[in-house]
């Protein structure tokens, strides 16, 4: 009884801090002023730095919570801004941070951060980003960095254009015997491809919103926005494709962070927020690609944690309908595994939730699924407008005689909710990654044995157990040279020696719950003391007595 009043004082907690004073997603300048907030209204638990700056001149800010030493405790790092058109991530880092803080009175939080750190880079893709509050709203990705995406010698010579004026960077529906589109049968709104195998024609080419500025048949192609963060890491890097650099981690803010990961040896876990999903659905094991000579797939081990932690993750925030998403490379969520040997979580944040046809709007159900349709549907029974832009006919250089509409469903709806839910999309996320920290992993020395062996010799054993649900390290980590391994030490005084047994040792990964049983032979008398642990373990000693 005392554990689910406890759990329903936090859950209180961490909504009350979830409500703001603001009623639309933070701008860049906002989000500076929320962060540095932080660390003047709790110096003790928060830190707040700047990891570098953009070409754009924003900074990339890093915010530490944790009471005490932060790299004395294991830690997760939690990362939003993966994708420069997904605003939600931002706000759920940064709103994670401040729902923390907020419960810190209370002892289950104290509790928390007295044994676990925090990492929290809340927009790694600030200049991208700010698309989102300009005059003209488009979802970018890419940052500042001029680039060559169709490699014809010339830089952001075909960008977007405002056909309508609206200040939006929609779509554009051209009439064509040729086209590839048809209406949708229950929205006329919505454009669908035509099933060519079932004898279905298509009416109209879809594209978006701009001009050919190039004349090279293809449209915004090679616009302002340069290198996606989340396309330009090291594992399966996609070279000569737009947006992915013309190197791998090519971008300050990148390598940055990765620097800055690489030192932070006590993080295990790391989570971030992008449209790579393997929460609501977890990664399978693949044995053929996890047994390629360059691991490809997940080790069962690591698959069953993720597994595990989608399940936690199902109970708490209950994301169902959230499509299941194979990163196509480049990604931070497959790096942080991959190449950082890390346990590594991606999540939207919020997906367009099923709903079923309003019998008194006179829907039907949908013969054909379609994200758009149902985003439609799923906001006019919510009473949510102004997410579309009626077709509206234009005359268009590039189509002369041709009949050309421009509309569609606005800029970043489909991927980003109405503000009036982030409060409590970000409760539910600050509830499971509180909940997630109490799977770490927890190091212990248990049942220490001493037995007489003559001759001055004393036996010592023990078991070094993990009391945590993780593994003390993601099984790919033992490949890895940026992870370190669980080590025990036997420290020994004036007359005393080692005979048997290794005076330092290292551990392969302790399953969760689990334990390893040493034994040293030990010659002399008094006080040894034993001490076991790594960075994403803690540390723990014991005095013994020979």
């Amino acid at each position: 009884m005392r554990k689910y009043l406890a759990a329903c004082m936090l859950c209180g907690v961490l909504y009350t801090g979830t409500i703001q004073a603001q009623n639309d997603y933070s701008n860049f300048r906002q989000q500076t002023s929320r962060i540095q907030a932080l660390s003047q209204t709790y110096p003790q638990l928060a830190k707040v730095s700047a990891l570098t700056r953009t070409k754009g001149g924003k900074e990339i800010w890093m915010i530490t919570i944790s009471n005490g030493n932060p790299a004395s405790h294991p830690a997760i790092a939690v990362v939003g801004g993966v994708e420069g058109n997904h605003v939600l991530g931002t706000e759920l880092a940064i709103g994670f941070a401040e729902n923390l803080l907020k419960g810190s009175t209370t002892d289950s939080i104290k509790n928390l951060l007295s044994k676990t750190t925090f990492y929290i880079f809340p927009n790694m893709s600030p200049d991208a980003m700010e698309q989102y509050f300009d005059k003209l709203k488009y979802e970018r990705q890419g940052n500042t960095t001029i680039t060559d995406d169709d490699r014809d010698g010339k830089f952001n010579e075909d960008g977007y254009d405002d056909l309508d004026g609206n200040g939006k960077i929609t779509w554009m529906r051209v009439e064509s015997p040729l086209g590839e589109y048809k209406l949708h049968p229950e929205d006329p709104r919505v454009l669908v491809k035509a099933d060519v195998s079932k004898g279905e024609k298509g009416k109209y080419m879809l594209y978006q919103e701009g001009i050919d500025n190039d004349k090279d048949k293809q449209f915004n192609e090679d616009g302002e926005g340069g290198v996606w963060f989340n396309k330009s890491l090291t594992y399966k890097y996609p070279s000569f494709t737009p947006g992915a650099g013309e190197f791998a981690v090519s971008e300050t803010e990148t390598r940055a962070l990765l620097d800055t990961l690489f030192e932070l040896f006590n993080v295990y876990s790391v989570v971030s927020f992008s449209s790579n999903n393997n929460l609501s659905t977890p990664i399978a094991y693949n044995p053929a690609a996890a047994n390629q000579r360059i691991v490809a797939g997940y080790l069962e081990p690591d698959a069953k944690v993720n597994a595990l932690v989608s399940d936690l993750y199902n109970k708490v925030v209950n994301l169902k309908d959230a499509p299941k998403t194979i990163p196509a490379g480049g990604d931070f969520l497959s790096w942080a595994y991959f190449h950082y040997g890390r346990y590594s979580f991606s999540t939207p944040g919020w997906v367009i939730p099923k709903v079923k046809p309003d019998s008194a709007r006179k829907e039907k159900a949908f013969t054909v699924e379609d994200a758009t349709a149902s985003y439609l549907r799923w906001a006019a029974q919510q009473g949510i407008s102004n997410t579309f832009t009626e077709w509206k006919a234009v005359q268009h250089p590039d189509f002369p005689g041709q009949v050309v509409e421009v509309g569609g469903v606005d800029p970043f709806v489909l991927t980003n909710p109405p503000y009036k839910l982030v409060p409590d999309i970000t409760r539910k996320h600050t509830e499971f990654l509180v909940k997630l920290a109490a799977y770490q992993p927890e190091i212990d020395i248990l049942n220490v044995r001493t037995e007489k062996a003559g001759g001055g010799l004393t036996r010592v054993t023990l078991e070094v157990a993990n009391k945590g649900t993780l593994a003390s390290n993601a099984k790919l980590a033992e490949r890895n040279y940026w992870t370190k391994r669980l080590s025990v030490k036997v420290q020994t005084g004036n007359g005393q020696t080692v005979i048997s047994g290794r005076k330092i040792q290292l551990l392969p990964a302790l399953d969760g719950v689990s334990s390893q049983q040493l034994s040293w032979l030990i010659k002399g008398s008094g006080k040894i003391t034993v001490e076991a642990g790594s960075p994403t373990t803690g540390t723990v000693k014991t005095d013994i007595n020979l």
